[in-house]
């Protein structure tokens, strides 16, 4: 079988950021999935499961409240490694048209007194959250947000550096 596009980038060079992780074109629709990556894959540790858990609730009510943005949001929800989100869009914007966006909804995690939707008749695990750590890692993702605004890494993932041998050609390891 083909590797799926998401498991074709070079893990072991991605940094957090917001990225492009496809684009499908269905029919008369665009639909964009993108990369909201918290932590560096293999390198730190993995984000609490009932943190990840509480910021998925919170991000996912904030972005499909948002006026600017609500028609759009496809689907709001966890990696299965833990290290970050998948954000699914109508259309295609680039990375740092999300930028705002992001930040504004990592921002609001720190303004949440509840997670909402965490009560039995409305999430299949209500117990298992935590607001407290979903506000760290929040808080830790939108300061480093801010600090790197203007760092091109935070919005391409990482290309596959290849050798070039002495007359031009590029070296592929298998």
């Amino acid at each position: 079988m083909e590797l799926i596009q998401s498991f074709s980038v070079d893990h072991t060079r991605i940094v957090p950021g917001i990225f492009t992780s496809r684009v499908d074109y269905l029919g008369e629709y665009t639909v964009t999935t993108y990369d909201i990556r918290l932590k560096r894959p293999n390198i730190e540790p993995a984000i609490d499961v009932a943190a990840m858990h509480s910021l998925e609730h919170i991000i996912a009510t904030y972005l499909r409240n948002d006026p600017d943005w609500k028609d759009e949001v496809v689907y709001w929800g966890p990696m299965g490694c833990l290290t970050g989100f998948y954000l699914i869009l109508k259309g295609n914007r680039t990375p740092q048209e999300l930028y705002t966006l992001m930040l504004g909804a990592f921002k609001a995690v720190a303004e949440a007194e509840e997670v909402p939707g965490a009560a039995p008749v409305n999430c299949g695990n209500y117990l298992m959250h935590n607001l407290e750590m979903a506000k760290w890692y929040a808080a830790e993702f939108a300061s480093y947000l801010e600090a790197n605004a203007e760092n091109s890494d935070i919005f391409e993932y990482p290309k596959s550096e290849r050798l070039v041998i002495q007359d031009g050609r590029h070296f592929y390891d298998s």
